[in-house]
């Protein structure tokens, strides 16, 4: 969570920046989730992800469902440190992103989606107002 206030509130500060380039929280969390599967694997088998029923029955095991805890936790990361640099490049307002990053962090694919949108409007928007070439 600290990750995600430094992104919503202090996008531009030179540890945000840092954190973001170097993707350091990602790294760091990425061990772990190679722990909880390998313990998971270890514990229970291959995994099947053939079937929602399949899936159902593999968060019924602590370490999977810390591994897929983790996992979350470091996509969404990685999605929403791309869609800030996206808004950089475009010039999309903090005030903007900030529900943006927000709804990527508490319901993943909902925030990407509006970002998605917002980012679609934005590149509209600076296509009608570019200047003609002849």
């Amino acid at each position: 969570m600290p990750m995600w206030i430094l992104m919503i509130f202090l996008p531009k500060w030179k540890i945000t920046r840092f954190l973001i380039n170097f993707k350091i929280i990602p790294i760091v969390l990425s061990p772990i989730y190679v722990f909880y599967i390998i313990q998971s694997i270890r514990d229970g088998g291959l995994m099947d992800f053939g079937s929602l029923s399949s899936v159902m029955e593999l968060f019924t095991e602590e370490n999977a469902v810390l591994a897929g805890w983790v996992h979350y936790l470091v996509f969404d990361l990685l999605v929403g440190m791309w869609m800030l640099d996206k808004s950089r490049t475009l010039g999309i307002h903090q005030v903007v992103m900030a529900p943006c990053l927000f709804l990527t962090f508490m319901f993943g694919p909902l925030g990407f989606l509006i970002f998605m949108i917002v980012k679609t409007l934005r590149n509209k928007i600076s296509y009608k107002t570019a200047p003609k070439q002849d």
